[in-house]
């Protein structure tokens, strides 16, 4: 996986719609790579990421030669900024009928960033609380997931910390050992 990544695992070994991706360059290469997919196979892609995220994003998503403004009117493309968003996904029926996801795509992409959460220096139980909640809505959704989040020269045991959360909301979610 491009030399980028810090540990990149399978959360459950049966295939489970969610990986976590710990990143130690800061960009989008790895969201970026997996946003594109989605498009190109005409799937809806879904991004749950700080604004700097969102921004960063769109950019890299116009110098690949697509056109991040159309991809967002269309309703391909969802940009949720959070964490604003995160009380939303409390009243999935509510985005259901007045947002732009569409629960009768085949095959949906989440990507969900949470640098913003981390870097803020939130309570990690509330951390997992989020991420317990967005995987709770991605898995109604039957969305394939990945979570990202960039290390900011995190020691190794914060890296594990976050990696154990994630673990701990897939499971909460999915039912994984």
């Amino acid at each position: 996986m491009n030399g980028q990544f810090t540990s990149a695992q399978d959360i459950h070994s049966g295939g489970s719609p969610c990986r976590l991706v710990v990143r130690k360059q800061h960009g989008t290469a790895e969201i970026l790579q997996f946003v594109i997919a989605g498009l190109e196979n005409g799937q809806q892609v879904v991004v749950l990421a700080g604004p700097g995220c969102l921004k960063d994003l769109a950019g890299s998503l116009t110098e690949s030669g697509l056109k991040p403004d159309a991809l967002l009117r269309n309703g391909r493309l969802i940009f949720l900024t959070a964490p604003k968003c995160l009380a939303q996904l409390s009243h999935p029926d509510e985005i259901l009928q007045r947002g732009p996801l569409r629960h009768t795509a085949p095959l949906l992409r989440w990507v969900s960033d949470w640098s913003w959460a981390y870097s803020n220096g939130m309570n990690p139980a509330e951390i997992l609380d989020y991420q317990r909640r967005v995987h709770d809505f991605a898995r109604s959704l039957t969305a394939l997931s990945i979570c990202t989040v960039h290390c900011r020269g995190n020691e190794r045991s914060s890296l594990l910390a976050m990696l154990a959360d994630h673990r701990r909301a897939a499971r909460a979610v999915w039912g994984t050992v």
